[in-house]
């Protein structure tokens, strides 16, 4: 059964996500409005109604289209670099602007449970694949213990970036990144 109404514009919804992106960035979760979008963006509210829910919906889609983007996954042939640049490219991420928004979510989502589910389904989960790859690869290899639960390879890797990040309020810089990735892998290599 075909689609009913208009399609998506790629240049509309394009311009949607990056105003609803920068708009985040700018002001914050509770200051961005779909009339606040819509007016950067140059389309109409009902076309971001006809596309997206609620505000959250767009702020979040905006949000998780600017992390894919910058989140590329690399395949060095080593399982250590390709970890090491993948967390040394989300911590840079996570302590831009991007950090502040993350944590907001996640705090917003402690109060709206559909929030923190759509951050989980839409930010965490696809990071979180992504280091399940890389480490699966490098098991391929044989550059990782047998036995090794990826799962919980990955909470050792990536636990700690989120716990300085909303817990500690550390720094996360590249040597810091460097250190956590050598530690852990201490335990994870074959």
């Amino acid at each position: 059964m075909p689609a009913r109404g208009r399609p998506r514009s790629p240049d509309a919804q394009k311009a949607i996500l990056k105003a609803a992106y920068e708009l985040l960035l700018e002001s914050g979760f509770d200051e961005v409005t779909v009339e606040k979008i819509a007016e950067r963006a140059g389309v109409g509210k009902a076309t971001i109604y006809k596309w997206w829910p609620n505000k959250a919906a767009v702020v979040m889609d905006g949000f998780f289209s600017a992390a894919a983007d910058r989140l590329p996954v690399p395949d060095t042939g080593s399982v250590y670099e390709d970890v090491l640049i993948h967390a040394t490219n989300l911590t840079a991420f996570m302590v831009g602007p991007e950090g502040r928004i993350i944590a907001e979510l996640i705090g917003q989502g402690q109060l709206d449970p559909a929030l923190m589910q759509a951050f989980r389904m839409h930010y965490i989960q696809p990071r979180r694949s992504e280091a399940m790859l890389l480490l699966n690869r490098g098991s391929q290899r044989g550059e990782l213990k047998a036995n090794l639960s990826l799962a919980l390879g990955v909470d050792l890797l990536y636990g700690p970036l989120f716990y300085r990040l909303l817990v500690t309020g550390e720094s996360l810089d590249h040597e810091g990144v460097k250190g956590i990735v050598a530690l852990a892998f201490n335990g994870l290599r074959a």
